[in-house]
This record gives C-alpha cells, sequence and structure tokens, in this order.
C-alpha cells in the first residue's frame, strides 16, 4: 500500500489538471472552428497534412509526465517490515556480603564480575541484555539493551550489600524481560536468567516460589555457584563460614530447564545462549519510493520531446 508522507504536494495537481483542461478545450475549439469551412475538399488541400491524431500522443506523455512529477512531490512511500532480534538475557550477580570470600581468588564478588563481563562480551550483537543486583532486595540496575557499554559499567561498579534475596532476584529478572517491546511479534521474547551466586537464600521470596513463576513464564534460569564449603568471611571482627548452597542453585536450574555450572568458563557459559531460540519481531517503517515517480516522470517527458521532434520538429 502505497503512502504519502508529504500529501499537501498534491496540489501541484491543480496547476497540472488546468493545463490538461486548457489543452482539451483547445482541441475541441478547433474542431469547432474547422466545421465552419463548408467545401471539405478545398480545406483539405489549404492545410498541409501534418502528423493528425499522433500529436496527441506526445502531448499525453508530457502531461502525464507532469502528473508523476507531481505525486513524485509528495513523497510517496510503502510500508517494509524491518527485523528486530528480541532475544533477552537477564544476569542476575549476588552482591551479599558472603561473595567477599576469598576462596575464588580474588574474591567471589570478582571472579562473578569478570565471568559476567566475559559473557557480557561474547553475546551476540543483536541479544538483548539486562543487569540485576542483589542482596537484601533486587534492584534492576541496567534494563535489557542491545547496549553492551552501559552493562560492562553496572557490572563493574557493583558494591556488597547485607543479606542474600535469591528470589527476588529471579522476580525482578522477570519483569525486566516483560518491558522488552513485542515489535510486531507474537508473544513474549525468548529469555534467558543466569544468575551468579553463592547459595543461600536469607531474605526475599523464597527460591521454590521464583523457579514456579519462570517454569510458568518459559524462562529458564541457568545459575552459577562461585565458592567453596571453606569459604569464610570477615563480618565486623568475627569469621563466619559462608559454604555454597549448590543444592538450591542446581535445583532451580533443573526446575526451570536452565543449567547449573560450579565454574564460569567461556566455553560453560556459550551453553547459556547457544540453545536460545530467537524471536525476530518486525517494525513497519515507511521506505520512501520517490525516485519511482521521478524515474517514471522523467522518461515520460523525454518519450513527449522524443514524439515531439520525430514528428513535428519541435519539442512540445
Amino acid at each position: 500500500m502505497i503512502r504519502l508522507l508529504s500529501p499537501w504536494w498534491l496540489l501541484s495537481l491543480l496547476p497540472v489538471l488546468a493545463v490538461i483542461g486548457v489543452y482539451v478545450w483547445r482541441q475541441l475549439h478547433r474542431r469547432a472552428f474547422a466545421v465552419k469551412f463548408t467545401n471539405v475538399d478545398l480545406l483539405s488541400s489549404l492545410v498541409p497534412k501534418g502528423i493528425g491524431a499522433r500529436r496527441h500522443v506526445s502531448a499525453a506523455a508530457f502531461l502525464l509526465s507532469l502528473l508523476i512529477l507531481s505525486f513524485g512531490m509528495a513523497r510517496p512511500s510503502v510500508d517494509t517490515k524491518e527485523p528486530l532480534e528480541r532475544a533477552t538475557i537477564m544476569l542476575a550477580i549476588d552482591v551479599s556480603l558472603s561473595m567477599q570470600a576469598t576462596d575464588v581468588q580474588p574474591t567471589r564478588i570478582e571472579a562473578a564480575k569478570s565471568a559476567a563481563t566475559d559473557f557480557v562480551r561474547q553475546l551476540p550483537a543483536s541479544f538483548n541484555v539486562g543487569l540485576v543486583s542483589f542482596a537484601k532486595t533486587a534492584s534492576v540496575l541496567v534494563s535489557p539493551t542491545k547496549e553492551r557499554n552501559s552493562v560492562l559499567q553496572a557490572i563493574d561498579g557493583l558494591t556488597l550489600q547485607e543479606s542474600t534475596a535469591t528470589g527476588e532476584a529471579v522476580f525482578t529478572s522477570l519483569d525486566a524481560i516483560r518491558t522488552v517491546p513485542a515489535d510486531g511479534a507474537s508473544g513474549p521474547p525468548p529469555a534467558r536468567i543466569v544468575l551468579l551466586s553463592d547459595g543461600f537464600r536469607t531474605a526475599g521470596r523464597s527460591l521454590e516460589d521464583a523457579s514456579s513463576a519462570a517454569s510458568a513464564a518459559n524462562v529458564p534460569v541457568s545459575t552459577i555457584a562461585f565458592g567453596t564449603d571453606e569459604g569464610v568471611v570477615r563480618i565486623g571482627n568475627t569469621p563466619q563460614r559462608v559454604p555454597v548452597d549448590r543444592a538450591s542453585l542446581q535445583k532451580v536450574a533443573e526446575t526451570t530447564k536452565g543449567y547449573f555450572y560450579e565454574a564460569a568458563s567461556k566455553e560453560e557459559l556459550k551453553r547459556v545462549y547457544t540453545d536460545m531460540g530467537s524471536s525476530i519481531g518486525y517494525k513497519t517503517k515507511p521506505r520512501e519510493i520517490t525516485q519511482w515517480y521521478l524515474g517514471a516522470g522523467f522518461i515520460m517527458a523525454l518519450l513527449a520531446g522524443g514524439l515531439s521532434l520525430l514528428w513535428g520538429s519541435r519539442l512540445p
């Protein structure tokens, strides 16, 4: 379907229509004048033979070129569909105090940051990626976006806080995924949550409820456990053991059909997104086709001039 981006330029049709009207009137007037001569044989001998009806062909081509150019001035366009990649990955990183343990060098949180940074950098450029941090509560630091720098900067700026709301991290990530625009596609975008944590929940909704919500939304949660059973952190002057809750993290992954890792190599992380389907949405945009009209008008004008020169040795 053709749309006009500047329809007011159709007013340029008015003078063209006026010229057409004058031309038709002149042709009718010429016929009326010609019938005043009763001696047709004498008239034919006085008036030299011309090009006859062919003179109307070049005039019609010329007027048609003006009509086409007038439509071209109105900037005609057709709707085109641009594919947009909607696949989305939410990174949820634990920033609880237990993540300062040094059983993973240099610390759990630094290892998590490094893994997350590598992961974001190797993601396909067409994927959306967002970032959630969680301690006592969960917060969306970066909504799903194709802009990588904002995510990398947010990862680098993570700071530690008290408590661990692992379930809230999943719920908050699901909320962020719902903000991805449909862009003409049907259904929610294909999405994954990558949860980087050392496990034990101490605040917020349960991991069981979070797993159920993720399963209902068809969003697999892949979990990455950082740390060892010998992890220790010093809170105040008191050292506290902070073993990793592998069982809970693995159960979340299994329940939601994600993956569970105890390490975070690039090869393992690739599995999180290589299995991921993509959902191509389409955004309708007008594509201007003015050049088609200009080209057609130019060709018709050339035809009019060529025929007029061929048959009458003059331009119309």
